[in-house]
C-alpha cells in the first residue's frame, strides 16, 4: 500500500469525481483511477461503487483509518523536519538535463557558496515531475514544465523553443524543422499513467490540442534514455526543449524545432514552506545565474520563419 493510493482515494471521497480529484492531486484522471484500483486489489475489497459514484461499506469503513495514516505521516516528517535533514545535506532533483548548463553552473556556485552543506543529486523520472519534491525525496529540484502547484515555489531558469524527436526512418526526417500541424497527428510515446497532468499537457502540445490526447505508440517511457530508443526504434514521438539535443545526442534519432509552437520553461522549484537557509541560498543562486549567464549559456537557435 502506496501514501499516494490513499491520497488519491480520500481526493475522490473528498471531492466526489475523479476528474476533480486528479485536478486538485495534480494528476490525470487515468492516474487516480489506477491508485484506487491497486489500492482495491491489494485490501480486496471494493471502497467505491463507480455508478453514482459513492462508498461501499468497506470504504466508509477505511476512510479514518486512510485519513489517520496520512496524518501520522506528515505528523512525524514535521517532527524531524529540523532534525537531521537540516542544511547538512541539500537534495538536489534533476530531470533529464535539467535546466541546460545552468544546472552543472548553479551546483559550482553553491558549493562555493555554503561548502558546510553536502549536496545529493538525484535523478528525476517524468512521473516525479511533482511527487519528488512534495513527498520530500528531494528539497530542491531542476524540471519542466512550471508545476503550477500552490504548493511549491517555481523560478523560471531558461525559455526555450520545443523540438519533437522522431526516428531518422520518419518521412520527417528529412526536414530542417516543422510546425505543430505536422506533429500533432503523430503517435507519442506514453509515460506513466501517474504522471502529472502538467507534464503531459507539455509532453503533448495539449493546448494547441485543444485538450484532446494524441494517438500513441505503444510504448511507456519514464525518462530521456528510454525515450530515446523508443524513438529511435520508430516506436513513437517525442517532445522536448531545443537544449535536450546538446544534451541527448542519439543513434537514429532526428531532431525538429517546431517552429510555430510556443516556448516553454525549466524552472527550478521547492517547497513554498521550506524556509531553510540552504534553499534559499540555493535559489537566490539560481535566479542570479539564470538572468546573468541565461542568454550566454542557452542562447536561441535561428529558426526559419514559420
Amino acid at each position: 500500500m502506496e501514501l499516494r493510493q490513499l491520497a488519491s482515494f480520500l481526493a475522490v471521497v473528498e471531492e466526489g469525481q475523479f476528474a476533480r480529484a486528479a485536478a486538485r492531486l495534480f494528476l490525470s484522471p487515468p492516474a487516480v483511477t489506477g491508485h484506487v484500483r491497486q489500492l482495491e486489489r491489494e485490501l480486496g475489497v471494493q471502497l467505491l461503487e463507480r455508478s453514482p459514484l459513492r462508498l461501499t461499506a468497506a470504504g466508509e469503513r477505511f476512510v479514518p483509518h486512510a485519513r489517520a495514516a496520512l496524518e501520522a505521516v506528515n505528523a512525524a516528517t514535521d517532527a524531524v523536519a529540523d532534525l537531521g535533514g537540516d542544511d547538512s545535506v541539500l537534495r538536489v532533483g534533476i530531470m533529464g538535463h535539467g535546466s541546460a548548463e545552468l544546472t552543472p553552473a548553479i551546483l559550482q556556485a553553491f558549493y562555493r557558496a555554503r561548502p558546510q552543506t553536502r549536496v545529493s543529486v538525484e535523478g528525476l523520472n517524468y512521473d516525479e515531475h511533482v511527487s519528488a519534491l512534495l513527498e520530500r525525496k528531494v528539497d530542491v529540484a531542476f524540471v519542466r514544465p512550471e508545476p503550477g502547484d500552490e504548493r511549491i515555489v517555481a523560478d523560471v531558469m531558461t525559455t526555450e523553443p520545443r523540438i519533437v524527436l522522431v526516428s531518422a526512418r520518419s518521412p520527417l526526417a528529412a526536414a530542417d524543422h516543422v510546425t505543430l500541424a505536422d506533429v500533432l497527428d503523430l503517435p507519442y510515446l506514453n509515460v506513466p499513467v501517474c504522471t502529472p497532468q502538467a507534464f503531459t499537457n507539455y509532453l503533448y502540445f495539449m493546448d494547441a490540442r485543444g485538450g484532446e490526447w494524441p494517438r500513441r505508440g505503444p510504448d511507456t517511457t519514464r525518462n530521456p534514455q528510454e525515450c530515446l530508443t523508443s524513438a529511435a526504434a520508430g516506436r513513437g514521438v517525442g517532445s522536448a526543449l531545443y537544449s535536450f539535443m546538446r544534451f541527448h545526442p542519439w543513434p537514429g534519432v532526428k531532431y525538429l524545432p517546431v517552429v510555430d509552437a510556443p516556448w516553454d520553461d525549466s524552472v527550478l522549484v521547492s517547497r513554498r514552506d521550506d524556509l531553510r537557509p540552504a534553499i534559499q541560498t540555493f535559489r537566490n543562486v539560481a535566479r542570479s545565474l539564470a538572468r546573468d549567464l541565461g542568454p550566454v549559456l542557452v542562447p536561441p537557435p535561428v529558426l526559419p520563419a514559420a
